[in-house]
């Protein structure tokens, strides 16, 4: 039996702005997660992260390229009707804003157990408030927050009740997009070790979506780097940060801030000309388990 749970090949994405105008915001991105494994990618705003996720979810329907599943293919319409069920249960996402993706007029106990009401699931617990009351416990939060509604918490309270609401599901893969974008220091660290939790007592497969890459450095196993709508570099975590080959991963790292004030003062940054980024090309194995972007007919 595979390992590979998703499947990413030759992903584009385009949206039609206008009649005439078009923007190429994932452009022939192919990657794989293993199963059980914490999956980072990076890059700047607008470079396709979120829409990656998006179309992982089904929420967009890619241009071109295939998701594969658990060896469905998730972007023909018949396969994923076919397990359109087994999809929407054992995939969850976690949005950025956690004030649009939580119904407004809606109680935490009742948006952490929708889910579960929705597809007809016994509650392990036996009843959908004490199961809402479980997964908001394991999140951080005490009871007396299951008759709130999100107007009443903070950013971050909101985007614990979300993640609560993602977790409930007991999900195979989690994608996070963004999750911690919002949130003050001292929350990112729990919602973080609360990932890493999850990851190693439930086997969760999480694609961990960020800009923080201390972050994505402490928690993942492996990172692709996202450019322009293209992946142009993808190792493993360790391997990346120590040494990084594309200029842009160069550049993007450099820039990670130094907790010594004379270090950080005196290091020198990369800068990356925009200019000279050739889009053209496959991504290219340069170690084992090391890939980044280059032109094919390049040693």
């Amino acid at each position: 039996m595979s390992d590979i749970l998703l499947d990413v090949q030759h992903l584009s994405h385009v949206f039609k702005l206008s009649k005439h105008l078009r923007l190429n915001a994932v452009d022939d991105v192919s990657f794989q997660m293993k199963k059980g494994e914490i999956f980072g990618l990076v890059g700047e705003s607008g470079s396709g992260k979120s829409t990656v996720a998006r179309c992982i979810m089904n929420i967009y329907q890619p241009t071109a390229g295939k998701i594969l599943y658990n060896d469905i293919n998730v972007c023909d319409r018949r396969e994923f009707q076919k397990h359109h069920k087994m999809l929407e249960e054992r995939r969850q996402i976690i949005f950025q804003d956690s004030t649009s993706s939580l119904n407004q007029r809606m109680k935490v106990a009742d948006i952490i157990a929708e889910p579960m009401h929705i597809h007809r699931i016994k509650p392990p617990r036996g009843r959908l408030r004490a199961e809402a009351e479980f997964q908001l416990s394991y999140v951080g939060l005490d009871a007396s927050y299951l008759d709130k509604y999100p107007a009443e918490l903070s950013g971050g309270q909101r985007q614990r009740v979300a993640i609560a609401r993602a977790l409930s599901m007991e999900p195979e893969l989690l994608v996070a997009d963004e999750p911690i974008a919002s949130l003050d220091v001292s929350i990112q660290a729990q919602i973080i070790n609360l990932f890493k939790h999850c990851n190693k007592e439930h086997g969760f497969s999480i694609l961990f979506i960020a800009h923080d890459l201390s972050m994505v450095e402490y928690l993942c196993d492996r990172v692709g780097v996202m450019y322009h709508g293209k992946l142009v570099e993808v190792a493993p975590t360790a391997e990346l940060f120590s040494n990084p080959q594309h200029p842009y991963t160069q550049a993007l790292l450099s820039a990670i801030p130094i907790p010594d004030p004379i270090v950080e003062r005196n290091r020198k940054r990369m800068d990356f000309d925009e200019m000279t980024f050739e889009r053209e090309g496959a991504l290219t194995e340069v170690a084992p388990d090391h890939f980044v972007l280059r032109k094919e007919d390049r040693q």
